[in-house]
């Protein structure tokens, strides 16, 4: 199935209205991670100070969140090759709604970070599965420009998650933040129920268990085109991941910003990670996808070097701002890419293993990233620097070197 319909003039066929509205409900699927993770930051110091507990513990409930999605991808995406897309997807989205109003009960910090297990579990099913889905349907460039589309819709949760949970703040505690969560899940829910069909019709679904799995796992270990896009993607997702655990400790703590501002400082990186995204899709069949991510790198790395210079130089508040702008450009211009070319040379059959693995990549360097820009406390911006510069560093290094002994061999 090809990414275009061709329609009579002022005539919307069905077919256009039912993809774009599939494609609304996938971005909305796809914020579910940023929803999670974006909307409660600016309460992470007023959940410290009410469990009395560091901020090392406190970043512990995002790394519980990035294991649990990553268990979740492991788990949801080879099931879709097996069962199909819509049940597990459904399962996944009913146990997130459950889980976020658990989390808004949490009695203790050690609860809390088990229950955000276990909201990361069930969304990491919605995002295994929407790649998947994608991939169902479109093939070659167009993946690249669905990817950016998402991106387009779901770029609104990290720009709009922060702003809500900091005016939340101003009525209720972190836990209604969690309760918001939960409403969010309802919502998604009824939307998965009306309007996602089946994309994996049974012919076409993988027959094998569990050694089956293990067995299409290692042959894309092996497949170094594959590991290069993913690895790359997962080394700048887990630098997104370490400035999203340092970044509310650090420009509220150690400069002093209010949440308010905080969550306009962070709307603006995140809108600028979402239009380089879009720029990335608009070049996507006319500029080679190697060159955009190659370019999103090398992007990512001047960011990651001005945000050191920024902070072991003490210039002040401008620069860090402008640094962390330039990383999250570079992301808008990496993540996508890297995804559609991991995908791209996938056939349809494996795309929910596929995607499993490249999510599980992701999500576990960014639950190692997240405590590490902690460890030295609150009062130093150094340990989030020195993450970020040797992820942006080690994503440019992999996807160059895999790629150029895949191109050998």
């Amino acid at each position: 199935m090809t990414a275009t319909v061709v329609a009579p003039d002022n005539v919307t066929p069905p077919v256009v209205r039912r993809r774009g509205l599939l494609l609304l409900i996938l971005g909305a699927l796809s914020a579910i991670g940023p929803l999670s993770i974006d909307m409660y930051l600016p309460a992470l110091p007023a959940i410290a100070g009410e469990m009395l507990t560091g901020p090392s513990q406190v970043q512990l409930t995002l790394t519980a969140c990035l294991i649990g999605v990553s268990l979740g991808q492991v788990v949801a995406g080879p099931l879709s090759d097996v069962r199909g897309r819509r049940t597990p997807l459904l399962l996944g989205i009913a146990g997130y709604a459950v889980a976020s109003f658990l989390c808004a009960f949490a009695p203790s910090i050690g609860a809390l970070i088990a229950l955000r297990l276990f909201q990361g579990f069930t969304g990491g099913a919605a995002l295994v599965i929407v790649r998947a889905v994608v991939r169902d349907l479109y093939g070659g460039a167009d993946i690249a420009r669905i990817f950016a589309t998402l991106m387009l819709v779901s770029g609104l949760a990290p720009i709009l998650a922060p702003i809500a949970g900091a005016q939340l703040l101003e009525f209720t505690s972190w836990r209604g933040v969690f309760v918001a969560l939960g409403v969010a899940g309802v919502l998604l829910l009824g939307a998965v129920l009306l309007g996602v069909k089946e994309t994996l019709p049974a012919e076409r679904r993988e027959a094998g268990g569990l050694r089956h799995t293990v067995a299409t796992f290692w042959l894309l270990l092996r497949d170094r085109s594959f590991m290069a896009c993913a690895l790359a993607g997962s080394f700048g997702f887990a630098g997104m991941f370490a400035y999203i655990s340092a970044s509310p400790f650090v420009l509220q703590e150690i400069y002093g910003i209010s949440p308010t501002t905080y969550s306009l400082i962070f709307g603006v990186n995140a809108l600028g990670l979402t239009v380089l995204a879009q720029v990335g899709g608009r070049l996507a069949g006319r500029v080679r996808p190697e060159r955009l991510v190659l370019t999103g790198l090398f992007v990512s790395m001047a960011g990651a070097i001005a945000l050191c210079a920024a902070v072991l130089t003490g210039i002040g508040l401008p620069l860090v701002v402008a640094a962390l702008f330039v990383l999250m450009c570079g992301a808008g211009l990496t993540l996508p890419g890297t995804g559609a070319l991991a995908l791209a040379g996938q056939p349809p059959q494996v795309a929910g293993s596929a995607s499993a693995l490249l999510g599980v990549l992701q999500f576990a360097l960014g639950a190692v990233a997240a405590p590490l820009v902690g460890l030295a406390g609150a009062g130093t911006a150094v340990p989030m620097a020195v993450v970020m510069a040797v992820l942006a560093a080690g994503a440019l290094v992999v996807f160059v070197v895999l790629n150029r002994t895949a191109k050998v061999r």
